[in-house]
């Protein structure tokens, strides 16, 4: 029970500071760029607390997930607090493109710092920065990397033709390899050679709660080494974050040509179990998960689908195209429609991982 009551706190300071520093970032420029703030929210649903600093109120709702940074002009709203009329030029449509860019981009933007900082700190402390590179820590006797001839030591160059630079990238593709299929590697040895593989996986059957079940192996062992110093901790914050972005890159696009099914994704519920996992492994297992859920949030926030940030600067690159705004109702419009549709797929992820909870 203990556990369990842990683990939903470190849940909602993890989604919090995530949320708190990308509402942050559109907060922060609205205010430089002169925009009127409405309200700057961490969570959704009823407000729990809230306190009015100048113009702008600033709440902490009931629902520890999400939030919100409300300016003025975003839904026809006229008037400030008390009922005084806010001018023109203090609401967002009116400021110049340049700008509305900067306050959209940069709630994923300081998502994307976020996680620079946090890898920056994983790298300083603890056992230093984990090296990245794809390098091979040993091979299985008698099983199909040995066979082939690979040893510790070799470079993983590439995975199904997929140039590979670190081992999270070997990681992926691995994963992404049809269960049970052959595995095409090019492979750098100690001596600078470099050669082709194709690995086909060892098949075992394994009775598991009274069903076989097939698993495939290719033998193959990944350990991390460290190394520690300041500029260790720079670099594996800058490969660790370009990883991180592959991977969301590679991810989406196979969600959406099919090579991973919906099911792949995790909603809060999902993340949940992720804390608790990470939980067991201390705090800078912490700190990894983090900035991977900060990379992750800034990255989807900046797709071009309606509701999303991405969406509303792909609507400022149209309005700069055709040299003139788009109406506010179709944008609103537009919006709506996104948000009905994500709510419906996070309703679908969410609910899916309540069930797997069960299996």
């Amino acid at each position: 029970m203990m556990n369990g009551i842990i683990t939903l706190i470190l849940f909602i300071i993890i989604l919090g500071i995530i949320i708190l520093v990308h509402e942050f970032g559109h907060f922060i420029f609205s205010k430089k760029f002169g925009v009127y703030v409405h309200e700057f929210a961490i969570g959704m649903g009823p407000k729990l607390f809230s306190r009015r600093k100048g113009e702008t109120e600033y709440s902490v709702r009931a629902i520890p997930i999400g939030g919100f940074c409300s300016l003025a002009g975003e839904d026809g709203e006229e008037t400030d607090d008390k009922g005084k009329k806010i001018p023109r030029q203090r609401k967002l449509f009116a400021k110049p493109i340049w700008q509305r860019f900067l306050i959209l981009f940069f709630g994923a933007g300081n998502n994307f710092i976020l996680a620079f900082i946090f890898l920056f700190l994983v790298g300083l402390l603890g056992n230093g920065a984990p090296v990245m590179d794809p390098i091979i820590s040993g091979v299985t006797e008698n099983y199909p990397m040995a066979q082939a001839g690979i040893v510790a030591g070799d470079e993983i160059l590439e995975v199904n033709g997929h140039k590979t630079k670190t081992i999270d990238d070997v990681q992926l593709y691995i994963t992404l390899n049809k269960v049970g299929s052959d595995l095409d590697l090019k492979i750098k040895n100690s001596e600078g050679k470099v050669k082709n593989y194709t690995i086909t996986p060892l098949k075992t059957i394994e009775v598991v709660d009274g069903k076989e079940v097939e698993n495939y192996y290719y033998g193959v062992e990944f350990k991390t080494t460290y190394e520690k110093g300041f500029f260790s901790a720079v670099k594996y914050s800058f490969v660790k974050a370009g990883a991180l972005f592959r991977q969301m890159f590679i991810v989406l696009g196979n969600l959406f040509t099919g090579g991973l099914s919906i099911n792949s994704l995790s909603g809060p519920v999902g993340i949940y179990s992720v804390v608790g996992e990470a939980k067991s492994y201390g705090f800078i297992s912490l700190l990894q998960l983090t900035a991977l859920l900060s990379i992750n949030v800034g990255f989807l926030n900046l797709i071009p689908f309606p509701a999303f940030d991405g969406g509303r600067i792909f609507l400022l690159l149209v309005e700069k195209i055709k040299g003139k705004p788009i109406k506010a109702e179709t944008e609103n419009l537009i919006n709506t429609v996104g948000f009905i549709l994500i709510m419906l797929l996070a309703l679908y992820v969410t609910c899916h991982d309540v069930f797997m909870l069960f299996q």
